[in-house]
């Protein structure tokens, strides 16, 4: 498979205005797994209520495969595998993957897997402070403050605590969980909240 990275920044590209056509923010774009067991997971969600009904999934989903086989036939595929469409909002222990999220969600638990080790730490834990043009301040348990650009991001999301359950009512509490930002991605719950699924696409039978 080419670049993953040039790959995910196309499949934004394809993906982010069919969601803003439908009056969606995309969250996320990740394609993860092996061979014969690839997704392609998106996030959206709508401003007011941060989530997604069944129906906005499906819809989503469906315009999804539909450009992805237009490519197709047009011998221009992204992605020249098998592989799974998962289509959901975020859930309530969402990813953090634009600096909004960061300010959106001030005095929250967030966990963030750093890009490069910063004052000797790959990861740091505590509720975020605060969002200073492109710094984020987060109180790291057990040392204090610890501030870091938005570049130094690699991954990040919130941890599920009672006070972002009641932050977050009402909300479904499928697809929360407590998982390891560090755990393998085969391993990762990306079921989100309401979930739209795509079969695995076959190439040889399309």
């Amino acid at each position: 498979m080419a670049d993953p990275d040039l790959i995910r920044a196309k499949l934004t590209a394809l993906i982010e205005p069919e969601a803003k056509a439908r009056g969606f923010d995309l969250v996320r774009v990740k394609l993860f797994g092996g061979s014969g067991d690839l997704t392609l997971q998106v996030m959206a969600e709508r401003p007011d209520t941060r989530q997604l009904t069944i129906d906005d999934c499906a819809d989503l989903s469906r315009r999804i495969s539909e450009r992805m086989d237009e490519l197709e036939a047009a011998g221009r595929d992204l992605i020249d595998e098998e592989y799974r469409l998962e289509v959901s909002s975020p859930g309530i222990d969402r990813p953090l993957t634009r600096l909004q999220d960061f300010a959106d969600w001030a005095g929250h638990d967030a966990r963030v897997v750093l890009a490069q080790p910063v004052e000797g730490r790959k990861q740091i834990t505590g509720p975020i402070k605060s969002v200073d043009g492109d710094r984020i301040t987060i109180e790291v348990r057990k040392q204090g403050d610890m501030t870091i650009g938005f570049a130094d991001v690699g991954d990040a999301k919130l941890v599920f605590t009672d006070r972002l359950l009641a932050a977050t009512r009402p909300l479904s509490m499928e697809g929360a969980d407590e998982e390891e930002l560090l755990e393998d991605d085969s391993e990762e719950d990306v079921s989100g909240e309401d979930s739209a699924l795509e079969s695995a696409k076959d190439k040889g039978l399309n």
